[in-house]
């Protein structure tokens, strides 16, 4: 799956990189709090609880884990619960590595949807995502955040 993406393919988080999994989201989203006025989700999550009940996937080097990829099944479509990338390593293509691993993910689990869903004060992320193909569904409100629900559709695999 390496094809044309940085680095090396993501491997499955482990239970032991569960405080590097908090630190790297901390580092990832700490931005976004002063745009949001409040804590971005994948900065409270419980990384030791997600490695062991949800789909979760790291890219490492020398330096440590550079990026993650939070997965969720649900009935029809796989969900991208989070996405971080280390800030010192943004602008390498993780993030779309990660997209990319996520939609053969997707296929592999017998998926052709993905859904994902951001903050819609995190203007730069809606952006990027859109540029990537998705498409924006509906705005709701949870609790002190506003979100705006993605889809993505995967094509079908030439027979």
């Amino acid at each position: 799956m390496g094809g044309n993406r940085p680095g090396k393919d993501p491997e499955r988080a482990r239970p032991e990189d569960a405080s590097a999994l908090t630190e790297l989201a901390r580092r990832a989203y700490e931005r976004f709090i002063p745009i949001m006025n409040a804590v971005p989700l994948p900065m409270t999550a419980d990384y030791a609880a997600l490695i062991g009940n949800a789909d979760v996937w790291v890219v490492r080097s020398a330096a440590g884990i550079g990026a993650s990829l939070v997965l969720v099944p649900g009935d029809d479509h796989l969900l991208i619960e989070s996405v971080a990338v280390d800030p010192d390593r943004q602008g390498e293509g993780l993030g779309r590595q990660m997209l990319h691993w996520a939609y053969a993910r997707a296929r592999d689990l017998g998926f052709d949807e993905l859904r994902l869903y951001t903050n819609v004060l995190m203007h730069d992320n809606r952006a990027w995502y859109k540029r990537a193909g998705w498409t924006e569904l509906h705005e709701e409100q949870r609790g002190d955040k506003r979100i705006v629900h993605f889809a993505y559709r995967l094509q079908p695999v030439a027979q």
